[in-house]
């Protein structure tokens, strides 16, 4: 069965993730006993949860659970404001970060879990 958005965002607050804020699609996370940011975008009904690039290199400790894909590329926001800028598509730096699309909500709880271990060593 395919998580809700609804159900990504109960399954951050179930493993203590602070949330700050909510603006128009997406929102911002505080992981655990951490100032480690992470977002929840919504879009068309589908989750996802962007990091900041740095942790690029856990792409494939993230995409080996089952409802975890990684997007191609890198997801931007002016919203993310927590995430390094760079130039695209405009003159203006914009905030980027890399996405995972989450289908399920055993993979949601599994993604952050790792996450929060990576984190904190």
């Amino acid at each position: 069965m395919v998580a809700t958005p609804e159900q990504i965002n109960e399954q951050l607050v179930a493993l203590d993730c602070r949330s700050n804020f909510k603006i128009k699609n997406i929102s911002e996370y505080m992981l655990p006993k951490s100032k480690e940011a992470i977002y929840l975008h919504i879009e068309g009904g589908q989750a996802k949860l962007v990091l900041r690039p740095a942790l690029e290199v856990f792409s494939d400790d993230f995409n080996a659970f089952d409802g975890v894909s990684r997007i191609s590329g890198f997801f931007h926001s002016s919203e993310m404001t927590r995430f390094p800028t760079r130039i695209y598509k405009s003159a203006n730096p914009i905030h980027y970060g890399i996405g995972f699309k989450i289908t399920t909500e055993e993979a949601a709880k599994e993604f952050i879990t790792l996450l929060v271990k990576i984190i904190h060593g």
